[in-house]
């Protein structure tokens, strides 16, 4: 029986999870009376069709589709799977390649016709209800009401007009949360640093915005973009829309802010929801430009003092990768070269006051990922295994190809003795039929043999010498200024993340590494053809499959 893996998504703008379990019980209905077995559901809640980088439901069923543990997809519709007509053409090639069918209950069997149209039609429909909905915004805006969100000091006016509609985009005065923000702009004012006030307002148990924790960001935010309390100019009465705008990065799926510039912004006066008296806006301003003019005054100072070894002086090496053990927050830099819980130093929520300088950090990892983590006597069967299960696999892609090779020859066999038939007078309905399931299995193997991988050479089986080696090498080139840059983007790829804990005596730290050894044949093979052993023996590696070996961990 064929087996059908069901999948269904709601999207934020529809507010309805039940909405998630109407698709997958029509879809098994469906399924039912086409007797096919149902093997999985994935889900997507809340969360946007416009891409399916992001969604975790998604990767799990082509993780799944790769692994065969299914022949067909089935959906509401396409839109529901994804409305970006790139993703769905990666999706759609994807599935075909491991043989498993997409199949709606909109569209029927998704072929590369509905891909195209489809695709195209959501994508326009993505840009139409994005262009709508600013214009929609827009005319709130010009009347004086909110655009979107809910800023800190505020509530929702909930009415209905006159023709029993709800009213949108009103806002009122909180009179409690309007009084905290006056605080805030007071304490800045007054000297008070933007730390030091969350601090506060956290110990006294004061909600912050959305009910998180206070933070310094929160107050501070960005004066450019007009992020963060104090540079919300809705707190005179003036209501800024269109600041910036958000652009889809094609990598990661994430969004990311771009300023536009001001004449792009519209600006409406709202004195009704004024909050902060003009006079301490202006005082606060003026600090934050005093506060700016002593900054780059410090940072020059710094420059030229020491413009040689800044010149020189390298990215951290961690940045980005330490995480606390406590809290689960990152482990940023902070004063004096030192890593510090985020949390706790911003919030007060994390207990983990224990820091540890760079360098000491950066020679731990180090000793430890040369120690451990790529030691080649404890890697050399790891990659033994790597070697042969890759060559097997290559083995089999090419008994296949042979195998679908001989096929089609059959085939053709088989399809000109049916026309002799044909053309002697012999026509009959079963040899049509015949004729047309050979045809329709003839272009069947050809499609998947067109989009089989390109055959590349068998892993050579001395690579772990090369490995040893490299590792020998690597840290060499850790200490020649010229070779760092491109050492230390090898080494973060081989590290997942390094996890902190603090210890029992004062300032003491513990450190685990968690690294992927499939990140290691990664960046092995990926240097292996620039290397002189491979010009001598003529062979190459193409390492894409570090599934199937665990991570590593281990304290440093």
């Amino acid at each position: 029986m064929t087996r059908v893996a069901l999948y269904a998504r709601y999207s934020s703008d529809q507010q309805n999870a039940a909405s998630i379990d109407d698709q997958l019980r029509i879809c098994r209905e469906q399924a039912a009376r086409d007797s096919l077995r149902v093997v999985g559901a994935y889900r997507d809640a809340a969360i946007s069709g416009s891409s399916v980088i992001l969604r975790p439901g998604i990767q799990s069923l082509l993780q799944d589709a790769q692994g065969g543990q299914f022949d067909v997809v089935m959906a509401e519709a396409l839109d529901r799977i994804s409305r970006d007509q790139a993703d769905v053409a990666t999706l759609y090639k994807h599935l075909q390649f491991v043989g498993v069918r997409i199949v709606t209950l909109a569209e029927g069997e998704v072929s590369e016709l509905h891909v195209g149209l489809k695709g195209t039609m959501n994508a326009l429909f993505l840009k139409d209800l994005a262009n709508k909905t600013r214009r929609g915004l827009r005319g709130r805006v010009e009347q004086g009401r909110s655009g979107g969100g809910l800023c800190y000091g505020y509530d929702v006016v909930k009415r209905l007009s006159s023709e029993g509609e709800p009213v949108r985009g009103e806002r009122t005065i909180n009179t409690a949360e309007a009084e905290v923000v006056r605080r805030v702009f007071r304490d800045f004012a007054n000297g008070v640093s933007p730390q030091a006030i969350a601090l506060r307002l956290n110990a006294e148990g004061v909600p912050g915005p959305c009910g998180r924790l206070w933070s310094a960001t929160t107050i501070r935010g960005h004066q450019k973009r007009g992020t963060g309390l104090i540079n919300n100019e809705l707190y005179i009465g003036r209501l800024i829309w269109n600041r910036q705008r958000y652009v889809k990065n094609p990598t990661t799926g994430r969004r990311v802010a771009r300023l536009n510039p001001p004449e792009a912004w519209i600006t409406r006066e709202v004195p009704e929801l004024a909050i902060v008296p003009p006079e301490l806006w202006r005082s606060v301003k003026a600090r934050q430009g005093q506060i700016a003019v002593e900054y780059a005054g410090v940072i020059e100072a710094v420059q030229k003092s020491n413009s040689l070894n800044r010149t020189h002086r390298p990215k951290s090496l961690l940045s980005g990768l330490v995480h606390c053990g406590v809290c689960g927050g990152p482990y940023t830099l902070r004063g004096q070269g030192r890593f510090a819980c985020s949390q706790h130093i911003d919030t007060r929520s994390c207990t983990n006051g224990h820091t540890i300088s760079r360098t000491a950090l950066e020679d731990r990892v180090l000793a430890g990922l040369k120690d451990r983590l790529m030691a080649p006597d404890l890697l050399a069967e790891a990659i033994r295994a790597y070697v042969d299960e890759t060559n097997r696999l290559n083995h089999e892609r090419r008994a296949a190809s042979a195998a679908g090779q001989n096929e089609l020859r059959k085939i053709d066999r088989a399809i000109s003795g049916i026309l002799d038939a044909i053309e002697d007078g012999r026509r009959t309905s079963a040899l049509m039929e015949r004729l047309y399931e050979l045809e329709d299995r003839k272009a069947a193997l050809k499609a998947r043999m067109a989009e089989a991988p390109e055959d590349t050479p068998d892993v050579h089986p001395n690579i772990a010498d090369l490995y040893r080696r490299k590792v020998s090498r690597l840290a060499e080139a850790l200490n020649d200024p010229a070779d760092r840059d491109e050492a230390s983007d090898a080494l973060r790829a081989l590290i997942e993340r390094v996890v902190l804990m603090p210890g029992d005596r004062r300032g003491e730290v513990h450190a685990a590494l968690h690294g992927e050894f499939g990140a290691i044949l990664d960046w092995l093979g990926a240097r292996y053809s620039n290397t002189p052993e491979a010009g001598a023996s003529g062979v190459s590696v193409s390492v894409g499959a570090g599934a199937g070996f665990e991570p590593a961990t281990f304290r440093l």
